[in-house]
């Protein structure tokens, strides 16, 4: 499942223009803000600011295989990331952290 994901990263990123950190941001913090109340294309068309589908294709992409987002049954798009929990796991005893 991930070789897929970073093979369809891959194959977006190559027709598409790379986003900037801030277009990342900006739209990983849209989606944090709302989560579960819009599908994809609906979400495209209400950021605060415009991006080329392509580039917000990229993006989707990424926080996907980054585990930052999740689609429901229905489609629409789940901000799942929980950095709390990320840290009170982190410091645990015991478990390992595989970096892949």
């Amino acid at each position: 499942m991930e070789l897929l994901l970073k093979q369809k990263y891959n194959e977006i990123n190559e027709i598409a223009r790379s986003p900037t950190l801030q277009t990342v941001l900006m739209v990983e913090k849209f989606i944090e803000e709302n989560s579960g109340e819009f599908k994809k294309t609906s979400l495209f068309k209400k950021l605060p600011k415009k991006v080329m589908w392509q580039t917000f294709q990229v993006i989707m992409e990424y926080l996907e295989s980054i585990g930052k987002i999740a689609y429901d049954k229905k489609g629409y798009v789940v901000y799942i990331w929980n950095p709390k929990l990320v840290e009170k796991y982190r410091n645990k005893k015991g478990l390992e952290w595989n970096a892949k």
